[in-house]
């Protein structure tokens, strides 16, 4: 299992819950904690900047090689876009192997306030779901 794979899921999930805009960063965590410096600083800046301020970010271009008409990516769906004062989480599957599948969202204030006050290096998953909400999906 891979992040990527949780890419996929947590998409479907959002389509068919109807999430409001939200920024969100995705964590997949096969061990017993997750290292707080597996979120890195520009993520945690774009996370803030989309709940407390203003971020703007251009959605790079596919990539097109020259004399095929085949593309390797999904066009993309528009230029650039601005999130501002929206939600923004850390989401972090805890993988279990054949066990139900639960997400931790994390709010980025919380998350900044756990590395802070942490006498550890790693968010535990007992730890994470103290702080977090436990979101059940398929």
């Amino acid at each position: 299992m891979k992040e990527k794979n949780f890419q996929t899921m947590f998409g479907t999930w959002i389509k068919e819950n109807e999430q409001a805009t939200t920024a969100f960063e995705l964590k997949i965590c096969k061990l017993k904690s997750l290292s707080f410096d597996s979120v890195k600083e520009h993520q945690v800046e774009a996370l803030v900047e989309a709940k407390h301020g203003y971020l703007y970010h251009k959605i790079s271009d596919s990539p097109i090689f020259p004399g095929h008409k085949t593309r390797f990516t999904k066009p993309k769906p528009f230029d650039c876009l601005v999130i501002s004062e929206s939600k923004a989480y850390v989401v972090i599957w805890y993988y279990h192997p054949r066990q139900p599948k639960e997400m931790i969202w994390i709010d980025i204030n919380d998350w900044l306030k756990e590395v802070k006050a942490s006498d550890r290096k790693s968010l535990t998953e007992e730890r994470a779901k103290e702080i977090g909400k436990v979101i059940k999906f398929k």
